[in-house]
This record gives structure tokens, C-alpha cells and sequence, in this order.
């Protein structure tokens, strides 16, 4: 009777690989990784099936059909907000600036004003005047929020608005913010604060969805101003974690039309993180001299294609002159590499800055893998020294910028919701150029030479690493 248990287990456990492997050739977003799953599968179902439903499901399923439950609902307000930006909305005519709304679904604006907030102390001091401005309601969410110094400032900050009778809707992933604990959330819910993770599995039918993160860090105050870019909630975005050092990143504070995209993306979280639809200002405010347009464009497994892959590969292709890019995490996919190459091969200036000092190993020994080919064509790859770096950062020739909450690596592209501010004028990619030639003095340059003279065994750790990046 046991034996007989025991070949049935074996036999349902290979049925469940072969389906798999069917959904995974019918769904896998590269041949790559359809073939190596497919193989897994069917040879090694006992551990390729568990890994397969944790790692390898290529969208944000519950979030899709969520998108499809909330039409008679949501669609109907956001149709009427959209009306509302028919005044504000800015004339594209330029191809790659139409190309850009066609990947966000959402439009470009103008009468905008974009500030960039460089390093921990100018963006925390902002954020937190932003905070106790509020009159009406907060929208609040962070990838990682610590329950530390900054992090009981934070909650200090929120308490405060909610006494006062600000509606705050504060949301953490799960995942980035594991270790918050129950005693800082329960301050905040006891002070009147709607507070919810993101909840990547939520539902039976999701429960295995634990590798999609919610990445994106975005503040809304009435609807009027908005915040967005890399920093989270801890010691270590002020620069006092010995381990890191001085901390680089970059923020932004937007107000006029765009803050209503931020809002939208927040809406569509909080949707799903909770099943509510909470009640919002959309009627949009300018209050700038000299404005800008500005495209907000969000980014996750849930859309119908890979936005953020697609959104880097176009700014790549249309850099004419210069493509700087700043990132944490560098381990594009095939796609953006060949196009890094290209750019640098048509005498565009492309430079990549990364940090010197790691704080994922595998990431840090999966770029030498691919950084020789890079170099060799005329990618000037730089490392930050001072301290980490951890900015998101792009500028497209001297007419456009963007910054955000999107790495170069494929969480960012297909695992993780992320958001940026695409920002098609002149006068802020000066300013984002200004910041990003400070940042490249304290950069070394690295050379081919170097790449290439490291020994074997870690030429073979990096190539072992890079194949872990599909879930890196």
C-alpha cells in the first residue's frame, strides 16, 4: 500500500511538471528562460515545480485581474479625472516623447515644476515639511521603512497629521519592510492611520506570488505635490550606517498635474492591497512660474508589456549625444546591452556610474560577467567612491531627464512595481547634468585591461552568478 502511495506521489508530481512546463513555454517572457524551465521541469519536477511557482511566474496575475474587477468603479473616476487634464495636456510631437506616453498609459503634462532633492538630509526635510502641510490626506509608501531613528521620525511626522485630521493611507511591501515591527505599525493605526502591506500574495490563488515586490517610494500631499526616487525610510539613506558610508541618492518633488499620475499609481496599489477604493482630489493645480512637462510613467508585472525594459531601451536608442545612466543594481538584460553597445558604437557619450562597494554580492559579481563586451565597445563604465550609490538616475542628450525608482536589472524590469518622472526639458536635464558631473568626479573610471586581467575562478564565480539573475 505504501509502495503504491509512493508511485502515485511520483507520478502526480511529474504531471504537475509537464503541466507547468506547458504554462512556462506559453508564458516565460524569453525563449532563454522558457527553455530553462521547461527542461527543469521535466527532468527535476521535485524541486523545479515549487521554484517555478515561486520564481518563475512571468506577471502580477492578481493584480491583472484586479485591474479588470475595479472598471465599473474606478475606470468611471479615472475617466473624469482624465477630462480634467485635457487643459494641462502638452502637445508631443515629439516621436520619442509620444513613444514614452504610449508605454506609461499615461499622458504628458505641462504647467509642472520639477526639484531635485540630492542626498538624505535636503529630501527628508522635504518630505517632512510636505507632510505637515497636508490639510486634507497623505498617500505614503516606501519599499523599506525601518523601525529607527528616521523611522520613528516618520511616524512622528504621520501621527502628528492624522491628529489634526488628515486622512493618511501609509503602505509598506512586505517583503523590503519584514522587519518592521507590530508596535510601530500599532502607533500609527491607534493615531488613525490606514495602514496596509502590499501583499504580493494575497489570496489562495496568489500565495505563491512571493517573488513580485512593490518598489516604488511615492508621497502625495492633497493631491497637489508628489515625491518620488530612491530613498526609503532608514539610518543608513542619511549616511550613518558604518557598513555603507555616505549614502548618494537622488529625489524629486513635483507639483501640478503630473502629482495626479503619482496619486494614480498610489490608487491602483492601495486597490489592491486592501480592496477598497478610497475617495480622492483630481482636479489638477498649477502653481509654477517657469513649468515643465513631465510624463509619469509607472512600471510592474501587471502590465501587457515590460515597461521599464522598454522605457530604458528607448532612451537609449534616442540619445543622440549622451546617455548617463546611475544605477545601484546593473545587470541589464540581453536587450539593453546590445543597445548600450550600439549607442556607444554611433559616438553617443554613454556612461554607466554604479557604486564601487556592493551591498548584493551576486549583483556585484554578475556585471564583470558582461562589463568586458561593454567596455570594448565604448561603454565608460564608472564606480562611485565616496560611499554607496544608490541614485536612479537618467539623462538623454541636454534636453531630457528622468528620475525614479527603477534599477538596471531584471527585478526592476519585469519583478518589481516601480515609477519615474520622464521630464522632456531643457532646463532640468541642465540641472540633472550639473549634479551627475559632481557625482562622475568622484567616480573611477574602469578599463578593459582590468576587466580582463582578474583571474579565472573569478571569471567563473561572475558567469555562475549572472545566471541567478533572473531572480536577483
Amino acid at each position: 500500500m505504501a509502495s503504491w502511495l509512493f508511485g502515485l506521489a511520483i507520478f502526480l508530481v511529474h504531471v504537475l511538471g509537464f503541466v507547468s512546463a506547458v504554462l512556462a513555454l506559453l508564458s516565460s517572457r524569453t525563449s532563454q528562460g522558457a527553455v530553462a524551465w521547461i527542461i527543469s521541469l521535466v527532468t527535476i519536477p521535485y524541486l523545479a515545480v515549487p521554484a517555478y511557482w515561486i520564481f518563475g511566474r512571468p506577471r502580477f496575475y492578481g493584480y491583472v485581474s484586479a485591474r479588470g474587477e475595479r472598471d465599473t468603479v474606478l475606470r468611471r473616476i479615472l475617466a473624469r479625472y482624465r477630462e480634467r487634464l485635457q487643459p494641462f495636456l502638452a502637445d508631443a510631437r515629439d516621436p520619442d516623447v509620444r513613444a514614452v506616453e504610449q508605454l506609461a498609459m499615461m499622458p504628458l503634462t505641462s504647467g509642472n515644476r520639477a526639484e531635485l532633492l540630492i542626498d538624505g538630509d535636503a529630501t527628508f526635510a522635504s518630505l517632512f515639511a510636505g507632510i505637515d502641510a497636508a490639510e486634507e490626506y497623505l498617500l505614503i509608501q516606501f519599499f523599506i521603512v525601518r523601525h529607527d531613528a528616521l523611522g520613528i521620525k516618520l511616524k512622528e511626522h504621520l501621527q502628528k497629521a492624522a491628529d489634526r485630521g488628515v486622512r493618511v493611507y501609509f503602505l509598506f511591501d512586505e517583503v523590503g519592510s519584514r522587519n518592521l515591527s507590530e508596535g510601530y505599525l500599532r502607533d500609527l493605526s491607534e493615531a488613525g492611520v490606514e495602514i496596509s502591506a502590499f501583499r504580493s500574495s494575497r489570496g489562495f490563488k496568489h500565495r505563491f506570488q512571493l517573488n513580485f515586490r512593490n518598489h516604488r517610494k511615492v508621497l502625495v500631499v492633497d493631491g497637489r505635490e508628489g515625491w518620488l526616487g530612491g530613498f526609503n525610510v532608514g539610518v543608513e539613506y542619511l549616511g550613518e550606517h558604518p557598513r555603507h558610508g555616505p549614502w548618494r541618492d537622488t529625489h524629486l518633488k513635483l507639483t501640478g498635474p503630473s502629482v495626479l499620475g503619482l496619486q494614480e499609481a498610489f490608487w491602483e496599489d492601495w486597490h489592491w492591497a486592501t480592496g477598497t477604493v478610497i475617495n480622492l482630489t483630481w482636479e489638477p493645480q498649477v502653481s509654477c512660474e517657469e513649468c515643465q512637462n513631465v510624463v509619469i510613467v509607472p512600471s510592474g508585472p501587471a502590465d501587457r508589456q515590460e515597461t521599464a525594459s522598454l522605457l530604458v531601451q528607448h532612451a537609449i536608442h534616442s540619445a543622440k549625444e549622451r546617455l548617463w545612466v546611475t544605477s545601484p543594481y546593473f545587470v541589464p538584460d540581453q536587450g539593453v546591452q546590445d543597445a548600450l553597445r550600439l549607442a556607444a558604437m554611433r559616438d553617443v557619450d554613454v556612461r554607466i556610474m554604479i557604486p564601487e562597494h556592493p551591498d548584493h554580492l551576486l549583483i556585484y559579481l554578475s556585471a564583470f560577467s558582461f562589463l568586458p563586451d561593454m567596455v570594448r565597445a565604448g561603454v565608460k563604465v564608472y564606480r562611485y567612491q565616496p560611499g554607496f550609490l544608490h541614485q536612479k538616475v537618467m539623462l538623454i542628450d541636454d534636453s531630457t531627464a528622468a528620475v525614479g525608482t527603477v534599477n538596471l536589472d531584471n527585478r526592476s524590469f519585469r519583478l518589481n512595481f516601480e515609477i519615474t518622472a520622464f521630464i522632456p526639458d531643457r532646463r532640468f536635464a541642465a540641472e540633472v547634468r550639473l549634479m551627475l558631473e559632481k557625482d562622475f568626479a568622484n567616480c573611477r573610471r574602469i578599463s578593459y585591461d582590468e576587466l580582463q586581467n582578474r583571474p579565472l575562478w573569478r571569471k567563473l564565480i561572475s558567469r555562475a552568478a549572472y545566471l541567478t539573475s533572473p531572480i536577483q
